[in-house]
């Protein structure tokens, strides 16, 4: 609908002796192609976290690594604050030196609010507290 309004409004303006307005539209029609294209793809990425006893694990769908394994007792999880305004803030794993951000897809809220419950499960340094049950391990995906 978007491309035949644009492309239609560009012919006419065409058929008027407005010809520079053609490859324009054409061009702004390509991007909105890309950027679609670009965003449906987005809509496959995942993150799955898992905490055990011993370990906390990140599995990304896109990325690289697509795992990444912490102890458990060494983990924080820390909220880093933008560097400007424009930016969004991050949650982050962190362990020995490492760290990786989850999340990123989150709102600021959905950010702040697995931040809590990874606290919650993971402790901070040299902190492990016990986990809900000692069926399987807590997930989250």
């Amino acid at each position: 609908m978007v491309c035949a309004s644009t492309l239609g409004i560009a012919g006419i303006a065409t058929v008027l002796g407005y010809w520079p307005v053609l490859p324009f539209a054409g061009a702004e029609m390509l991007l909105l192609g890309w950027a679609l294209y670009a965003n449906m793809q987005r809509r496959f990425e995942h993150e799955h976290i898992e905490i055990s006893e011993r370990e906390v694990a990140i599995e990304y769908s896109r990325g690289n690594p697509p795992r990444v394994v912490f102890p458990r007792h060494w983990a924080q999880v820390k909220i880093r604050r933008p560097k400007s305004p424009l930016h969004r803030g991050q949650l982050v794993i962190e362990s020995q030196g490492r760290g990786y951000e989850v999340g990123k897809f989150l709102t600021e809220d959905e950010r702040r609010q697995l931040a809590a419950e990874l606290r919650r499960l993971v402790g901070g340094m040299n902190q492990s507290p016990a986990l809900p049950g000692t069926g399987s391990p807590d997930q989250f995906s």
